[in-house]
């Protein structure tokens, strides 16, 4: 009640009445209590609100769009509510996780699954995944795309979810036909930033020379976050019909703009680029030796080498470093008289400065920029041999992206045979990039190093990072096996106080969680 509502004064009197006595009040009743003064107040308080006028109504907002696809099953849906609800296992101190499943690890799963299937979210459920995508930026791609249109028309009336506007997914649904150039240019111009997104990639995928021609119609109006975002999605279905658009943004205001041009066009091997950076780089190094660019011109600074290296780094290096990485792979062979590449990694080249690092660590990239199978299984080399001693980098981050060049059951296997002959505590990094679930040999070798490690008498946390991989990764159908796990084994004499308990909690989790991802599988799989 405010000041202007009529009955105001009234309502005043009473509570003063009340709280300082009606004694003391000019006019007031002596025989009245103070309760009874409050709750006539009260009862004046309530007979106003209930008679207060109601403001006009705002406009109803309109409907959100039909959405197409089909709700997931209803068990899948109770799944997904109670993954949403974030319940874990109540942790029991001292770095002890449980036994119960850790839920919230499994959402992504969850969501990645029902992608698969081309499910819809439930309608209920989308504000909670919505709130899911707000707090957990790894969830949002996935959890965009499932919430669908209506996620982006609820997004438009709550501030807090305003971060789907600007996403790249959930707007795939209220798209034009690619064929209707009316449409397409209608939502080109006027669209959401997440539908414009959603627009380019599905234009790409129709024609992928159409990409960079609608970029064209608006490249020099975008802001350079947007103009960023846009070129880099031009990775998918990357082509020599891209090189004209991406040779002219080499001269883009936005620094980051012109070296992502740079890196696209260094990714296509017969780009104009790519040849003046094979030039370079064969001026540098040869069976001769290394020698690396005195300086940072003008051309090399418009395609993309960067002149100030990062702390630390010498001039030169950086240099050649950029250089190298961005030369295609191809242009070596005949400089090296024929030699493949494993032949050239292994070659002791002359030197004085320690380039041949420099050179091995550029060759990496390049190999990874340029998914070149046969240079990365040369860079990496064997896995039984030493890290220290690969033959292209030492660096497991760069191996694990040497990996991913690789066929996926190639890749498997060798991350199989390097934990089988160095265990887990260096495959950490190289299991993140290995298809899931992990099955056969790769599988095998998780398990039982999981067992050894056990066996060794340390303790589990030692390994949580592994095992919470191995929860999240393994092939359910490994549950079995690991049962004989999880019991509580007798601790060896030299094993650290309480192990066994852990390990066997440990791998109880880990049984438990396997089997609750076979059964999110099964809840989602459509009705025959």
């Amino acid at each position: 009640m405010s000041k202007g509502d009529e009955g105001y004064g009234e309502w005043e009197e009473l509570v003063g009445a009340a709280l300082l006595g009606t004694d003391r009040r000019r006019g007031g009743d002596p025989a009245g209590s103070p309760e009874a003064l409050l709750d006539a107040a009260a009862v004046h308080a309530v007979r106003r609100r209930a008679g207060l006028r109601p403001a006009a109504a705002g406009p109803h907002p309109q409907p959100a769009p039909r959405d197409p696809r089909p709700a997931p099953p209803e068990a899948a849906g109770r799944r997904l509510a109670q993954l949403l609800a974030g319940r874990t296992a109540a942790g029991t101190g001292g770095g002890r996780r449980g036994a119960a499943p850790d839920l919230t690890e499994l959402l992504p799963q969850w969501l990645a699954a029902a992608g698969r299937h081309g499910y819809r979210a439930p309608a209920a459920l989308v504000p909670a995944l919505l709130d899911a995508a707000r707090a957990r930026t790894d969830l949002r791609p996935q959890a965009l795309a499932l919430a669908g249109t209506r996620g982006l028309w609820l997004a438009r009336l709550n501030p807090d979810w305003r971060f789907a506007l600007r996403g790249g997914a959930g707007g795939t649904g209220h798209l034009p036909e690619v064929t209707d150039p009316a449409g397409v240019e209608r939502l080109w111009q006027e669209g959401l930033f997440a539908e414009r997104v959603a627009l380019l990639g599905a234009v790409r995928a129709h024609e992928a020379a159409a990409a960079p021609r609608l970029l064209a119609t608006t490249w020099a109006t975008e802001r350079a976050e947007d103009r960023l975002m846009f070129l880099d999605s031009l990775r998918v279905g990357l082509s020599e019909g891209d090189e004209t658009f991406l040779e002219a943004a080499l001269g883009d205001r936005s620094r980051n703009v012109r070296a992502t041009a740079a890196e696209l066009l260094s990714a296509l091997p017969r780009s104009a680029l790519a040849g003046r950076m094979a030039e370079r780089a064969l001026a540098c190094v040869g069976p001769e030796g290394v020698t690396p660019p005195a300086e940072c011109d003008a051309g090399m600074l418009r395609d993309g080498v960067v002149k100030r290296p990062p702390a630390g780094r010498g001039e030169r290096a950086w240099w050649l470093g950029q250089i190298v990485e961005a030369a295609p792979l191809s242009c070596w062979r005949e400089r090296f008289g024929g030699l493949g590449p494993a032949e050239m990694v292994a070659l002791p080249l002359a030197e004085g400065e320690g380039w041949t690092e420099e050179l091995h660590a550029a060759w990496c990239r390049a190999a990874v920029r340029q998914r070149d199978a046969a240079w990365s299984r040369a860079l990496l080399g064997p896995p039984s041999a030493s890290p220290a001693a690969g033959p292209g980098t030492a660096s497991l981050a760069e191996r694990a992206k040497l990996l991913e060049t690789l066929p996926d059951a190639e890749r498997a296997e060798w991350v199989a045979e390097f934990i089988r002959a160095h265990g887990l505590s260096e495959a950490f990094q190289l299991l993140g990039v290995c298809v899931v679930p992990w099955a056969g040999a790769l599988g095998r070798a998780v398990v039982d190093a999981l067992d050894m490690a056990r066996d060794a008498g340390s303790y589990p946390w030692s390994f949580s990072g592994v095992m919470g991989l191995a929860e999240r990764c393994l092939d359910p159908a490994e549950a079995g096996r690991l049962e004989a796990l999880t019991a509580t084994t007798e601790e060896p004499p030299d094993a650290a106080p309480g192990a066994a308990a852990y390990w066997a909690e440990a791998f109880q989790r880990l049984v438990a969680t396997l089997r609750l991802r076979a059964a999110m599988l099964s809840e989602l799989a459509p009705a025959a």
